[in-house]
């Protein structure tokens, strides 16, 4: 266009006011060309090699059972030292040991897990209000608890569900149910229950209870027609000892535990449950 006004009528343009223009906007151009390369290198995150290696270590699941918003983030956590190896349930032992290395320090764990709805209730537990709202666990807690009369029931409405990125939870008969086929123990679930009634037990299990409340006797009666009521015959029924009551509720030893079922089968209330 300059050109073209030149060439045609140089009066109506004054080349200095043209270059002065141009040679102001070439000093900005430059001037902010270096106040961003200056602010750049200030403001830069520093990266950690080990963090990429970590990252590469890890399973890959994103699953947010660590705690964390991915394995990014744990792979970062773990390098401040706020997160520890076995925070991850999904990637192997071998791949642990591998950070381990990266991080310099000794690893001795790699123990499994398994996750289990430590509840039966459901439709035979009683509701102590008909709860009307947003249909989430979480929220139906914040109004007094949640509508079960038991304070350790689940409430069945599947935040689990939403959490679990394997669709191993189905709710059955008002109660959550973990297809440990499905499962791959990231613990998600566990992470995001607010009643607390999925449970972390050692990998070699073979049963569980299911159930989670302190309470015994006709308190429990009364809230709950499947719940433990504390009568201890599976302590007293096991031939290893592998069982202890604990505040009214049994507690087993799985380091004990020879899968002989004997508490299963004498388990008045069928609380105990066999695992596949």
């Amino acid at each position: 266009m300059l050109l073209y006004l030149l060439a045609n009528d140089p009066n109506k343009i004054n080349l200095v006011s043209v270059l002065i223009a141009i040679a102001i906007m070439l000093v900005i151009a430059i001037v902010f060309g270096f106040l961003i390369m200056v602010v750049s290198k200030k403001f830069a995150v520093e990266t950690d090699e080990r963090e990429e290696v970590i990252l590469g270590c890890l399973a890959g699941a994103n699953c947010g059972g660590c705690g964390k918003a991915g394995c990014s983030a744990f792979a970062h956590s773990l390098l401040e030292n706020k997160s520890q190896i076995d925070d991850c349930a999904v990637t192997d032992k071998k791949n642990k040991e591998k950070i381990a290395q990266v991080l310099g320090i000794d690893y001795a764990g790699g123990s499994t897990y398994k996750f289990v709805v430590s509840c039966i209730g459901g439709i035979n537990a009683v509701d102590q209000n008909d709860y009307v709202g947003v249909n989430d666990c979480v929220r139906q807690t914040m109004t007094v608890g949640g509508r079960k009369l038991c304070d350790t029931a689940c409430l069945g409405t599947g935040t689990c569900i939403t959490a679990c990125k394997q669709d191993a939870i189905k709710i059955v008969d008002g109660v959550a149910k973990i297809d440990q086929q499905l499962c791959i123990a990231c613990g998600a679930c566990f992470n995001n229950c607010p009643k607390s009634v999925i449970s972390k037990i050692d990998g070699s299990a073979k049963v569980y209870i299911a159930c989670s409340t302190k309470c015994r006797g006709k308190q429990v009666m009364d809230a709950c027609k499947v719940g433990c009521i504390g009568c201890g015959i599976c302590a007293k029924t096991c031939p290893e000892e592998a069982i202890k009551m604990v505040d009214n509720l049994p507690v087993i030893d799985y380091s004990k535990c020879v899968a002989c079922y004997a508490c299963l089968e004498k388990c008045p209330r069928k609380v105990i449950k066999k695992l596949d």
